[in-house]
């Protein structure tokens, strides 16, 4: 039997980093029908059906669900669509997966949580570094740790090059819900500090997070969207033990990545990211492929994704702390 899947928005991120995924998924999952691909510019869409390998595609997604009847539907649409887009396929009654952040706000986010439990509809978020190969290694690693003596801090530094974006939280939620997934913990408490960058923008700013984490680990985070390197970069510290993780981000400064553990002053592991991942296409090392991979054999197999968003609420409510400029979180 066949597992029919549909995808919505076929701009330059579905086209960089999920169509390539869909593509390697059918390969190794013989299964798979990519039944249509949507988009309100039809010559996008039939460019995506056309490098992709989908049947069909439509301007009007709400036609294409009807007509199509898929087990599983992705929206990667800009993020200011993604909640209305979302809302209407999950009142359809359709697995969906979503790029992030699937709300600009709490009140956006539960909006669409409420729509999947009207439905008993089951959802993914889109955070791809969850699924990046070098961070299930690190998580796989400090396993022990967390089970034993526990993580004391996390570092997590994001920096990237001319972002003078208007609005950098809805990039910025990906350290947010990365270095809370790294704690396997909600925060608590977060004081925020903000250095205004007005010279490239009214809104530019190095965005400094103190936090706690409900388990008591402490955190800090420091987003510089003007700097001189592409990297995003984490230390975790525990009893006798240092992680030092480079991520591979969009195969940029520190590519293909590297980890290294230290253990009582010693360096006990180094591993670089293609002795991690032995395919290093960036849609594989930053995660994509692993996202899509881990929603639609959810789907197939009738599990909830741990990924749900009721999850991603959280990461949600502090990114928009961030864009409201607020000065302290408290859950």
């Amino acid at each position: 039997m066949s597992f029919k899947i549909c995808t919505i928005g076929c701009g330059s991120m579905s086209s960089h980093g999920h169509g390539p995924s869909y593509r390697k998924y059918a390969s190794l999952y013989s299964d798979t029908v990519f039944a249509a691909c949507c988009d309100i510019d039809a010559e996008k869409a039939a460019r995506y059906m056309d490098s992709f390998g989908f049947q069909r595609y439509y301007t009007d997604m709400e036609v294409m669900l009807d007509t199509e009847k898929p087990d599983a539907v992705c929206v990667i649409v800009p993020e200011h669509l993604t909640a209305s887009v979302s809302i209407k396929v999950l009142e359809k009654g359709y697995a969906l997966m979503m790029e992030k952040p699937p709300g600009l706000n709490s009140e956006e986010t539960k909006r669409m949580i409420a729509a999947a439990e009207k439905h008993n509809t089951p959802t993914q978020v889109a955070f791809n570094r969850r699924y990046m190969p070098m961070v299930v290694k690190l998580m796989e690693m400090t396993s022990h740790i967390h089970k034993t003596s526990g993580i004391q801090n996390i570092r997590y530094d994001f920096y990237r090059v001319g972002r003078f974006d208007d609005d950098f939280a809805t990039t910025a939620i990906h350290g947010i819900d990365t270095a809370r997934f790294l704690a396997r913990s909600d925060y608590r408490h977060i004081r925020f500090h903000y250095q205004p960058l007005e010279q490239f923008g009214p809104n530019v700013a190095n965005i400094l997070m103190d936090c706690e984490f409900e388990s008591g680990i402490t955190a800090q985070l420091s987003f510089c969207p003007a700097s001189g390197v592409i990297v995003e970069r984490a230390v975790i510290n525990a009893h006798d033990h240092t992680w030092f993780m480079n991520l591979p981000v969009w195969n940029a400064a520190d590519f293909p990545g590297k980890l290294q553990h230290y253990e009582k002053g010693k360096l006990v592991e180094d591993i670089y990211g293609n002795e991690i991942c032995d395919d290093l296409d960036m849609y594989v090392t930053n995660g994509f492929f692993g996202e899509n991979e881990s929603f639609f054999n959810d789907i197939r197999a009738g599990r909830r994704p741990p990924g749900d968003l009721k999850s991603a609420l959280q990461s949600v409510e502090i990114a928009d702390c961030i864009r409201k400029r607020a000065k302290e979180y408290r859950k």
